[in-house]
């Protein structure tokens, strides 16, 4: 590498400066101007290199190159005077041209590695093996797939003969003959059978250049053949499904001609095949236009259609699809849904749902069980919630108690004589999801209810509504929920009108939203939206003190679940819970509480350690998050590197949070929220 003086800081010194920069070859020592403030000078400084008002300092014999771009001939005499013999002197002209050569040439130099990628790219994704060779038989083509059917590596074939390589191959008599062989089947030495094409290479000027064969695996072509023998096997199978179907289906040819219907085809449309079978499309509807002949015209599908079909003028919804074979239509195949049944069935859903919405929550502060400091801050935190309109986030991992938690919150607020309605954002696709918590008015989509149809924050009018899983919202939810948690307003899928709502909003969550705000996927405004007032419950590993109590309490609804008179546990069986690392936290201890009495003696009224037998071992997951982290799911092991990160940084500043929550870029509050979470002590870094 060549070091570099650049003598002036002007728009010349700027441009030399610039190229050489980027230079690989070239290191720039300084950058000398008498102003100070000139534009290359101030460049330097922000790249972090040397400089300067006076050149004679830095001209030492460790200097390869020094350009002079101030255009002063006294500057340029004066530096070629007292230049070491070693020391090139370039004007700033000369320097241009010559750096824009380097440019240059590291620009070709990257279309050549670029043109290189993209020639190995294209031949290493095909399924077929490909080998080159030179005019002498070295290789220098042979491609993955090459490499996964002949057994060698490329780096073990490259450069050498094709002989010593592939005994079997046939390229040397190809250049000799120069002629190509097409479909030659070839045994290779580890037993594979192939189908082989070579080829010469042979220039415009009629010089053979080498060969290059191009092959397949063989097996492939055998199971073709297969399969087309099983064809009319695969034909008789699928009309037996056709006709078993309960759905109504009917095919026509490309003409539009019926040429197959099934029995839940004449079922639901009345018609025989024979009404049906060689008449127009057209010959089953009695209301509506015909799906079929549609889509033949569009070749495209068509979903969700209402109309009347057969004598008795049954309402149904009609999916007909084309069938197209090596890009040619060969027809359409539709598939028809009886309304009636379709209704019957939404009509019993949404009794159901209505039945299920209308519960109240279940439990009240009482039924939360927790002696442990951890535990006792949520609780409190919870009761002081449950008393403002604030927006409630509770955080935990899966199975500690969020659900209880929210429904405790509701039972304690002002709105605990209106609803309490639990949606579960990870159970529903995107789609259903919104529709569901907004609502939709009538026709907003194939299958809507007439009419329209409110949402769960209009059911949940004046009441609350717990959102687990919030973390898993797509992205348009997100949006349509901030509007809510801002303007206290809903508009239903494809509506336009502002539905004012009073509604609660407690959230809950086990993953990490913070790292979610950084990946992109959950929304920075709706995460200080939602935390507002965050509560962090404790897993039970972290207050195994309070299984005594908790398995108490679940045994007693274990009784009454299985008719069952369990008294409680020995002290043996209690040892052993509390040796357990719980990943699974309190849902885990009441399904291992559970099956313990499943499987007790009908005279035994104790659970005792050899009922447990089945509940494992578990290390500690503190011990194993402190040994490694490594180990860990991938939530522990985030939580883990972020407390690490924030005892370091709280080190640094010796205590002060103000300090540290600048340095994380996070609120201080945040910070505060931080520190009880992981429990980090502040006293000793004081």
């Amino acid at each position: 590498m060549q070091d570099v003086l650049i003598v002036g800081g002007g728009k010349g010194g700027v441009a030399i400066l610039k190229i050489l920069h980027e230079a690989s070859s070239m290191n720039v020592v300084a950058v000398i101007d008498v102003d100070r403030q000139a534009p290359g000078v101030k460049l330097a400084g922000e790249w972090g290199i040397a400089v300067g008002d006076d050149w004679r300092p830095y001209l030492d014999s460790s200097i390869d190159i020094v350009i002079e771009v101030t255009g002063d001939q006294a500057v340029f005499e004066d530096i070629r005077d007292r230049r070491g013999k070693n020391t090139v002197l370039i004007p700033g002209s000369v320097a241009f041209l010559i750096s824009k050569l380097l440019e240059e040439k590291e620009e070709l130099i990257h279309e050549l590695t670029s043109e290189s990628f993209k020639r190995d790219l294209i031949f290493n994704s095909t399924d077929d093996g490909m080998i080159g060779i030179d005019h002498r038989g070295k290789i220098i083509l042979f491609n993955q797939s090459a490499q996964r059917m002949t057994g060698i590596s490329g780096e073990d074939a490259l450069n050498r003969n094709i002989l010593e390589v592939v005994p079997e191959s046939r390229l040397l008599s190809t250049i000799e003959t120069r002629r190509p062989e097409i479909n030659q089947e070839v045994i290779l030495q580890n037993g594979l059978k192939i189908i082989s094409s070579r080829i010469p290479m042979i220039t415009s000027s009629d010089e053979v250049i080498g060969a290059f064969s191009v092959f397949k695996d063989i097996t492939e072509v055998v199971n073709l053949a297969e399969q087309i023998t099983d064809l009319k096997e695969i034909q008789t199978m699928l009309e037996a499904i056709i006709q078993s179907s309960d759905d109504a289906i009917s095919v026509v040819d490309e003409d539009g001609k019926g040429i197959l219907i099934n029995p839940a085809y004449t079922r639901i449309t009345g018609l025989s095949s024979g009404e049906v079978i060689g008449q127009p499309a057209t010959a089953d509807i009695s209301e509506g236009e015909s799906i079929h002949l549609k889509v033949l015209r569009t070749r495209k599908a068509i979903r969700g259609t209402r109309m009347r079909v057969g004598p008795k003028r049954k309402e149904v919804i009609v999916n007909v699809a084309p069938i197209i074979v090596n890009d040619i239509l060969k027809g359409s195949v539709g598939v028809i849904h009886d309304m009636s049944e379709i209704q019957s069935l939404t009509n019993e859903l949404d009794r159901a749902r209505r039945i299920i919405r209308t519960l109240e929550a279940k439990y009240i502060f009482d039924d939360i069980i927790g002696t442990s400091e951890e535990m006792k801050i949520a609780i409190e935190q919870a009761k002081l919630g449950a008393k403002t309109p604030a927006t409630v986030l509770l955080r935990g991992e899966s199975g500690t108690g969020k659900e209880l938690f929210a429904h405790a919150i509701h039972n304690a607020s002002d709105r605990k004589f209106n609803k309490f309605i639990r949606v579960n954002c990870a159970a529903l696709s995107e789609n259903l999801l919104e529709s569901e918590l907004f609502g939709y008015e009538d026709g907003a989509f194939s299958g809507a209810k007439r009419g329209g149809k409110r949402g769960l924050f209009e059911e949940a009018n004046n009441g609350s509504i717990f959102l687990d899983e919030i973390g898993e919202l797509s992205a348009s939810t997100q949006a349509k929920l901030l509007r809510v948690l801002q303007e206290q307003e809903i508009v239903r899928v494809g509506g336009t009108k502002s539905i004012p709502i009073n509604v609660r909003v407690i959230a809950a969550t086990n993953v990490n939203l913070e790292k979610g705000m950084g990946d992109g996927s959950f929304r920075e405004d709706l995460y200080y939206r939602l935390n507002r007032m965050p509560i962090q419950i404790p897993p039970l590993r972290q207050r195994k003190g309070d299984i005594p109590l908790i398995s108490e309490r679940l045994i007693t609804k274990i009784n009454q679940d299985y008719g069952r008179k369990v008294e409680g546990l020995t002290k043996k069986a209690t040892v052993k819970l509390m040796e357990h690392d719980w990943p699974g936290n309190v849902r885990e201890l009441e399904n291992v509480l559970g099956r313990a009495v499943i499987f007790m003696e009908a005279s035994e009224t104790y659970i005792d350690e050899k009922h447990l037998s089945s509940m494992g071992h578990a290390k500690g997951r503190a011990t194993e998050m402190e040994s490694d982290p490594v180990e860990t799911d991938l939530n522990a092991r985030l939580e883990w590197y972020e407390k690490q990160i924030i005892q370091s940084v709280l080190a640094q500043h010796k205590g002060n949070k103000t300090a540290t929550a600048k340095a994380l870029n996070v609120s201080v509050r945040n910070l505060y929220y931080k520190i009880e979470k992981y429990n980090i002590e502040i006293n000793s870094m004081k």
